[in-house]
């Protein structure tokens, strides 16, 4: 047990559990404001759709469903985004990690 707990201490478990929690919790919001208010604006803007996902592109009879995939991409690239100035408010890009 006391060889589990100094891994634990050394590796920062903790640190990278709590990471891992709070980086759910944020995609649920991101997921949220990207679903209910981004997709219906980006709809609107695309010819009337209620919700971006709805959208789809008619080349003769056959039907492209594009808008799933790029409601997707847009909730990709908020959470990139988010992710990215998160690490770079609190510099964690530059931490040094040769210890």
């Amino acid at each position: 047990m006391a060889g589990f707990m100094e891994f634990i201490r050394k590796q920062g478990v903790i640190g990278l559990a709590v990471g891992f929690i709070l980086g759910g919790a944020v995609s649920k919001v991101v997921s949220s404001l990207v679903a209910d208010i981004i997709n219906p604006l980006v709809g609107l803007m695309l010819g009337g759709q209620k919700d971006l996902s709805a959208y789809s592109i008619t080349v003769g009879a056959a039907s492209i469903n594009i808008g799933n995939f790029l409601a997707v991409t847009i909730d990709f690239m908020v959470i990139a985004a988010v992710v990215y100035y998160i690490v770079k408010g609190l510099k964690l890009d530059r931490l040094d990690l040769k210890k």
